[in-house]
């Protein structure tokens, strides 16, 4: 179960992985064509909400809504009845399981979510378009050196009314052993104000935070 529920995470693995962290980040090499506007969208993008569908290869359906403020704040808030929490902020990520009181944190920069929070990464190192057209961008990202940490592929519609024309439509990511998730967005909305305690959080394990 816990697995599962950290798909919509665990499925942008392969692009954080894919770049060295560093104490400071490696600017972003200036990208070109299609994978050029992918990068100023992600540049150019400073909160975004929306719902998300998120399926497992065996037909398992959860839902639940995504909230991201840069710099370094994400939530993935799970539908009602599932108790994990993913959470960033401080310059930490957090993952809560409220049903066992269990909490676990470890560096944003080495986090799955940094693709997102951090800009400046440079996409050109492990991403590549893989079908384009008059509507829609598909982006995988693998890191050659290691596949075992599974791929993944970026879906964008273009838009022209969002940030640099597109506008993430979700992923679908295929790890190691085969297992296929797919994350679905809807009711997208860029850079709309996103009030810093959405990203607020009770702890289990005290009284209070």
């Amino acid at each position: 179960m816990t697995r599962f529920l950290l798909a919509p995470l665990m499925a942008i693995t392969p692009l954080v992985l894919a770049a060295p962290v560093a104490a400071a980040p490696t600017p972003a090499v200036p990208a070109t064509g299609d994978l050029g506007l992918v990068q100023r969208h992600l540049q150019a993008l400073d909160t975004m909400t929306a719902a998300f569908v998120q399926t497992d290869r065996a037909g398992k359906v959860l839902t639940g809504t995504l909230t991201l403020k840069k710099p370094g704040r994400i939530r993935f808030q799970y539908q009602q009845g599932v108790p994990i929490l993913i959470v960033a902020e401080g310059g930490a990520l957090t993952f809560v399981d409220y049903s066992v009181k269990q909490v676990q944190r470890w560096p944003i920069k080495n986090s799955p979510l940094a693709v997102l929070l951090d800009p400046d990464r440079d996409i050109t190192r492990y991403a590549h378009v893989v079908s384009s057209d008059a509507r829609t961008i598909s982006v995988d990202a693998v890191d050659p050196k290691h596949p075992e940490y599974g791929r993944i592929t970026l879906i964008f519609a273009r838009e022209p009314a969002a940030p640099a024309g597109l506008t993430l439509e979700g992923w679908v990511m295929l790890d190691s052993q085969g297992n296929r998730t797919t994350v679905r967005l809807a009711d997208q909305k860029f850079n709309v104000a996103v009030p810093d305690n959405s990203f607020a959080w009770t702890d289990p394990r005290r009284k209070g935070r």
